[in-house]
């Protein structure tokens, strides 16, 4: 199947997207459709094309192009998520009218970075293509308005991006000296433990920086919560999970590597570790909904990594899996923050209060998301958990497992707090009026919420797919 340009229709979809916004933000307003009349269907679109193409095998531009079932899961979930995001920010209020087109052109530039990222098997392949999205994240940051916040959030983003970038830059030079190849096929062959070749293992560490800095790991964090918190709502949603998506992608190609036993592996478990006690201890303390859900981004990351350690083909499932729910969970939660703010602020926890009085729906919705999160039953958050815990066990990470329980529980106060505030406090101005656009929110929240049950209940069709991930990674 080498060459064939169906191998890539994801990929070509999306290409076409960005071309028609390309055109409407050259056009303007008075010479084109709204955006937001088309976009949305658009993407639709792509999420039906990216499911048709999930069983899509083959390779292209000389083996550096992989197109498999990792990759094809993967642009699912991507084009999904571009799809929510498009739908989160519709007639966002902190959105200039005439910075909108822009707005969707970068965000679905970012998206086709990462779809191409997914299917990229060749070091320098892939740093491109992690380039590529990233960038195109920056200008998306300080667009909110004149708030002095979303621009110190926008330098942050940058500055810490290009220190990533860098080191990345540096590892791969220590990978390509010590082991003359950048292929991952001819990669997971070869020996990876300091005694043998520490130059190696050096320059693997490194250049893992740029994917952990993506996923928001410890010690590669501290980004996260502040540019959550100064981005818009919407910018904050998609920022939050797409770049994960794409750091998990990478890093589950090179899940071969990560023997148990080897330095590499113990690295990243201890990273995992704390991760997710630092991401749950510093939530505890947090008022500002946004930077409450950074710090839950923090620990999610180190629950991902579980799976990754574990080092088989049930532990790459469970990683994939559980990335793909928590999209939705967290898609979940910032569409209620998004629909809460009308004015687009910031929300504290106090500005939850008496939700279930003005919005009893949107109090339900957040409800899901926020008990999805800590992983309880009958939601995906529980299942996704499960798999991962139960994947690692004797695997040589057993404290690990542990760790992550404990921290299961840690969560659950800073999530129920927020359950609380929407249901047990009284709304302070006593305002029982339903939110902005209650129509609107209430559809597309309660179909979220019903997606993150449902995968819940019935979680092996999705899981289904992710073994076929994790097998085509480490075979049967």
């Amino acid at each position: 199947m080498k060459g064939n340009i169906l191998l890539i229709v994801p990929e070509l979809y999306q290409l076409l997207l960005l071309g028609l916004l390309f055109i409407q933000s050259i056009a303007g307003k008075t010479r084109a459709p709204d955006v937001e009349k088309w976009l949305p269907w658009g993407a639709g679109v792509g999420v039906l094309i990216a499911a048709f193409c999930l069983d899509l095998e083959g390779v292209l531009f000389s083996e550096c192009y992989r197109v498999d079932g990792l990759s094809q899961f993967f642009k699912w979930l991507l084009a999904l998520g571009f799809a929510l995001t498009v739908l989160n920010a519709h007639r966002s209020p902190e959105l200039p009218n005439d910075k909108r087109s822009e707005y969707y052109l970068f965000l679905a530039l970012s998206v086709w970075g990462f779809m191409i990222l997914a299917s990229c098997v060749e070091l320098m392949c892939i740093f491109l293509a992690l380039e590529l999205a990233s960038f195109s994240l920056f200008p998306l940051v300080p667009l909110r308005g004149e708030k002095r916040e979303a621009a110190e959030a926008a330098v942050k983003y940058v500055f810490f991006g290009a220190a990533a970038t860098v080191i990345s830059l540096f590892g791969f030079s220590y990978i390509l000296a010590s082991q003359h190849t950048t292929f991952l096929k001819q990669l997971i062959s070869l020996p990876w433990n300091v005694c043998s070749n520490p130059m190696a293992v050096a320059g693997l560490a490194l250049f893992l920086c740029g994917m952990l800095f993506k996923l928001a790991l410890f010690p590669f964090h501290s980004w996260a919560p502040d540019v959550y918190q100064g981005a818009g709502n919407e910018t904050s949603a998609y920022i939050s999970t797409m770049p994960k998506v794409g750091a998990v992608v990478v890093l589950i190609r090179f899940v071969p590597v990560f023997k148990p036993g080897l330095d590499i592996t113990i690295i990243l478990a201890a990273l995992a570790a704390v991760s997710m006690t630092y991401g749950n201890l510093a939530a505890l303390v947090q008022k500002d909904v946004k930077r409450l859900l950074g710090y839950s981004a923090i620990a999610h990351a180190g629950y991902i990594l579980v799976g990754m350690v574990a080092g088989t083909a049930l532990g790459v499932s469970a990683a994939a899996f559980y990335t793909f729910i928590y999209v939705l969970m967290n898609f979940t939660c910032f569409w209620v923050v998004c629909r809460v703010s009308e004015d687009g602020r910031n929300l504290q926890l106090s500005d939850l209060d008496g939700l279930h009085e003005r919005t009893p729906v949107l109090a339900l919705v957040l409800t899901i998301g926020a008990v999805a999160l800590v992983g309880l039953p009958p939601t995906a958050g529980f299942m996704g958990k499960l798999f991962l815990l139960t994947a690692a066990w004797n695997r040589g990470v057993n404290w690990l497992v542990i760790i992550g329980a404990v921290n299961v529980a840690v969560s659950l106060y800073y999530y129920l707090n927020i359950i609380r505030h929407a249901y047990t406090k009284a709304d302070p101005n006593e305002k029982a009026v339903p939110i902005i656009r209650p129509l609107f929110s209430g559809i597309w929240g309660g179909v979220l919420a019903a997606v993150v049950v449902l995968f819940g209940v019935f979680p092996g069709p999705l899981f289904s797919i992710a073994l076929k991930v994790g097998y085509g990674i480490l075979g049967k």
